[in-house]
């Protein structure tokens, strides 16, 4: 089975402005050295879908995507203090969302096993009727409810962000047929994430947290990640499993404060690879999240799709 990717120049387009972190650079980096290792051609490409605003609803409410789509048909706003829109961003974010579904019908179709969906504005931290941290539409939320539309029963989002997923969180907090799993600094933004948060309800258990301190090290992930993370999802048994990948908790990072090495992320796709062919035929669909030093960045993401490729 073939392993897909997702990157358009629509991404671009989203304006952040000056000096902002989140900045079409990182994508174009990423471009740059993809081209210079000659990957691109290894993978397929995904077609260009966008999410339909009933799709983008099985999360957000109806207004607050109105209301997005108003603030950019102006040109410019905020959602809020960190989170700026330009008149091109509701199409990219709604493009984000789309190329989720895409992938998750050509696994059903099995026309692909696996994909990597370089994607932009971020989306992890955006809830129901809120943008925020950079955020519009939560892309991972979205896809993971289409994929529990398309009959999937247990779907694991793991989450390895240098900041805890709150809005993927919340979406997912009362429920069992999604496990949420985050790895994160903490305490930090957005101040959500602690160890005793996991789950309400019918949902009690189905969620992780794993909060690490500031300057936790490859040694420090790895022992997280084999004493807790991956017992958790073997427990669970997974038919998906969705990647929420940001890579700011590499060490040249400027916003976070780990120090993890390019090589951290290579073994944790590894791992997460490994499971899935046991418990989800390799299914596994992963969704770009933070990450702002531009070379950290792109060697962090080629590794990352190395290991995809299998």
């Amino acid at each position: 089975m073939k392993t897909a990717i997702f990157i358009d120049d629509l991404f671009l387009k989203h304006d952040t402005g000056s000096y902002h972190p989140e900045t079409p650079e990182r994508l174009k980096a990423i471009q740059e050295y993809f081209e210079k290792k000659n990957l691109l051609n290894q993978f397929v490409l995904l077609p260009k879908r966008f999410a339909k605003k009933s799709e983008i609803e099985l999360v957000h409410n109806g207004p607050y995507i109105d209301f997005v789509e108003q603030l950019c048909k102006k040109g410019s706003g905020y959602l809020d203090g960190d989170t700026p829109v330009s008149k091109d961003s509701c199409e990219a974010a709604k493009l984000a969302a789309g190329c989720g579904l895409e992938a998750i019908d050509q696994i059903l179709e099995q026309k692909i096993e696996r994909a990597i969906l370089l994607v932009r504005p971020p989306g992890h931290h955006s809830l129901k009727g809120r943008g925020m941290g950079f955020c519009l539409f939560n892309n991972i939320a979205i896809a993971a409810r289409y994929a529990l539309q398309k009959g999937f029963k247990k779907i694991a989002i793991v989450d390895w962000d240098v900041h805890h997923g709150n809005g993927t969180q919340d979406e997912f907090y009362r429920e069992k047929e999604v496990l949420f799993i985050s790895i994160h600094q903490f305490p930090f933004y957005p101040g959500t994430g602690a160890i005793d948060e996991i789950g309400e309800g019918e949902g009690l258990g189905y969620t992780l947290n794993v909060p690490m301190p500031r300057g936790s090290t490859d040694a420090d992930y790895k022992k997280a990640f084999e004493n807790r993370i991956l017992p958790k999802l073997i427990e669970y048994e997974p038919e998906l499993i969705l990647i929420s990948a940001g890579f700011d908790a590499h060490k040249l990072d400027p916003l976070g404060g780990q120090e993890l090495t390019t090589g951290m992320f290579e073994w944790m796709t590894e791992k997460l690879l490994n499971l899935s062919k046991d418990c989800s035929k390799g299914r596994m669909i992963s969704f770009l999240e933070g990450g702002y030093s531009l070379p950290a960045l792109a060697e962090s993401v080629a590794v990352h799709s190395e290991v995809m490729l299998d």
